[in-house]
């Protein structure tokens, strides 16, 4: 039996989101919970931006965020707005290749019902093809500019709603040499398996930003099952890393702060975060924020939460975040907590009983303001 203050390694329980910069929270929100699932609220508030210093200039910021998940399954989006600054976009076009994440994936049980689905609000970027692995998948783009590709995935945590997507299911991230990311995606992270190393032109991207070109893509799994307490709601997760062949790729957050438009960062659920710690210092991804350390020294509050967090780049600079959660809400209007430091393992998977009880936190699109 493990306790989290007894861990002496590090454990990757999944993705526990995907962190989405918007100008209008409210409005994304309402669009992303129809269309996407995103209807269970874990947490939501305005807050100072304290401990991102080195990606806002020096400056706290305050912010309206959220973190929104899909009780079918996979990570949740934490849709974020600035609120004391005016968020911009990339000065240029973005094209698939650029360095950092360029678009999101999201799982489907069914994707041609997700095809249809998404076709009545989104912008369609291609239609269902196959990727390089044989799977249904295709791409969009939201009214917000942001990319998605919807992928065929049947693992579904509460699958009696039916929705045609699941949640987060991974990134498709940019990169300048897929051999030094996966020093990071597959040593530390555990995207130990490749299930395709291609170069190429690829039918599948056409349509894409920029797909027309030629590309090396590395699409990266993991070939253990997740372990920890919401690893039966996160499920299995994937990494496609794409490196573009004949242009020089643009760094998608190049001039840009922390929490501007577009996908900000991918974040890890994790267990022991002092020893995932020492191992990206060991292996040149030192913390560049951990919030054991305040600028002015006070702890870390995740309001009705608990936790710690913390930020590494990969070698283009795309953000990292690892968050360890130690207290969450389950039912804020019935008053329920789960303090996870006093589970007698950790590492074991909440009951389902237990994980299904966020239900109670479902949120009325047509009740949000703005």
């Amino acid at each position: 039996m493990k306790n989290v203050k007894e861990l002496d390694k590090k454990y990757i329980c999944g993705i526990q989101q995907i962190g989405v910069g918007v100008k209008n929270f409210h409005e994304a929100w309402k669009w992303y919970i129809p269309n996407f699932g995103m209807d269970i609220r874990m947490f939501e508030e305005r807050a100072m931006a304290e401990y991102m210093l080195p990606y806002t200039n020096n400056k706290p910021l305050e912010r309206h965020a959220c973190l929104a998940i899909n009780l079918q399954g996979g990570g949740g989006f934490e849709i974020w707005q600035h609120t004391q600054h005016t968020p911009t976009a990339p000065s240029f076009d973005l094209q698939i290749g650029d360095l950092g994440i360029f678009a999101g994936k999201i799982k489907s049980p069914d994707v041609k019902a997700a095809y249809e689905h998404l076709s009545k609000t989104s912008t369609l970027l291609t239609e269902i093809t196959k990727d390089p692995s044989g799977r249904d998948n295709f791409y969009i783009m939201d009214p917000f500019n942001n990319t998605w590709q919807i992928v065929e995935e049947g693992s579904m945590f509460m699958k009696k709603y039916k929705k045609p997507t699941g949640g987060s299911y991974g990134a498709v991230i940019g990169t300048s040499n897929p051999e030094k990311a996966m020093k990071l995606y597959s040593d530390i992270l555990g995207y130990d398996k490749v299930v395709y190393d291609k170069e190429g032109s690829f039918p599948d991207l056409k349509g894409i930003p920029g797909g027309e070109g030629k590309f090396r893509r590395v699409l990266l799994q993991h070939s253990e099952a997740r372990k920890g307490p919401f690893s039966k709601l996160f499920g299995p997760t994937e990494i496609e890393l794409v490196m573009t062949l004949g242009r020089m790729p643009k760094k998608i957050y190049q001039d840009r702060l922390w929490g501007d438009l577009g996908f900000i960062h991918l974040c890890f659920d994790i267990l022991g975060m002092k020893t995932l710690k020492e191992e990206c210092e060991t292996k040149g991804f030192p913390f560049t924020v951990d919030s054991d350390i305040h600028p002015s020294g006070k702890p870390f509050d995740m309001g009705v939460a608990a936790g710690h967090f913390s930020y590494i780049e990969d070698p283009d600079g795309t953000l990292i975040e690892f968050v360890e959660t130690h207290k969450i809400p389950v039912s804020k209007r019935m008053g329920w907590y789960i303090d996870l430091w006093k589970r007698k393992d950790v590492t074991a998977s909440l009951p389902e009983r237990i994980l299904k009880m966020v239900r109670f936190m479902k949120v009325n699109p047509a009740k949000l303001q703005g």
